[in-house]
């Protein structure tokens, strides 16, 4: 799918579905949460959330404390969401309107997360821009956070095709750069009560 195709998408998807009309509905991100309290990231701690979208994830990491927080999307309804939900506190974050694979990041970040943005880059030229981009992007010993669809999730998500992952395939990736920490296997229930079984994987940046 080419990059102006894939914004259309996304703008589409956000335009004509609610909040609670999407597969990746998740009012209390806990899996991300854990991660987040696992690894002690501080609350002064510059960190991105790559996809974010209209994901409650920002919500709850203000309510945390946490200072320097950047949402990436490539969909700008999906921004403009968050933005209206979040009212005034939406002047506390950095909104960058953006597809990953042509995001040139100006600043390096002490937390990378993405949760289900990395899992749609299917081409290996895309995927290995994505790696190197985060290795230049991440602080030294700075962490990265990713859910990916494993081997036992969907194939394709929102109608498009996906890459899926397991332990092994996302360690092996990010091994020139990175050192990964732990990973674990969720499931995902989403809004229509059917499952999706995630890969979640942080990283320390060697």
């Amino acid at each position: 799918m080419e990059d102006f195709e894939r914004k259309k998408h996304w703008e589409t998807i956000y335009q004509t579905k609610e909040l609670n009309e999407v597969s990746w509905y998740q009012p209390n991100p806990e899996t991300s949460l854990q991660f987040f309290q696992q690894l002690e990231i501080p609350v002064t701690a510059k960190i991105i959330d790559i996809g974010g979208g209209d994901s409650f994830l920002v919500d709850h990491l203000l309510d945390l404390g946490y200072q320097d927080l950047s949402v990436l999307d490539v969909s700008e309804t999906a921004i403009e969401r968050a933005k209206q939900r979040l009212g005034e506190r939406a002047k506390d974050v950095k909104w960058i309107v953006s597809d990953v694979f042509d995001f040139q990041p100006t600043t390096s970040y002490d937390c990378w997360h993405d949760r289900a943005a990395f899992h749609f880059l299917t081409k290996d030229v895309e995927v290995e821009k994505y790696v190197q981009m985060a290795s230049k992007a991440i602080t030294p010993n700075g962490k990265m956070i990713i859910g990916t669809f494993s081997e036992q999730g969907p194939k394709k998500c929102s109608g498009i095709d996906i890459r899926q992952y397991s332990e092994t395939t996302m360690t092996d990736l990010f091994s020139r750069y990175f050192q990964k920490i732990t990973c674990i296997t969720t499931d995902h229930t989403t809004p229509f009560d059917t499952t999706q079984n995630f890969v979640f994987c942080s990283f320390r940046k060697q």
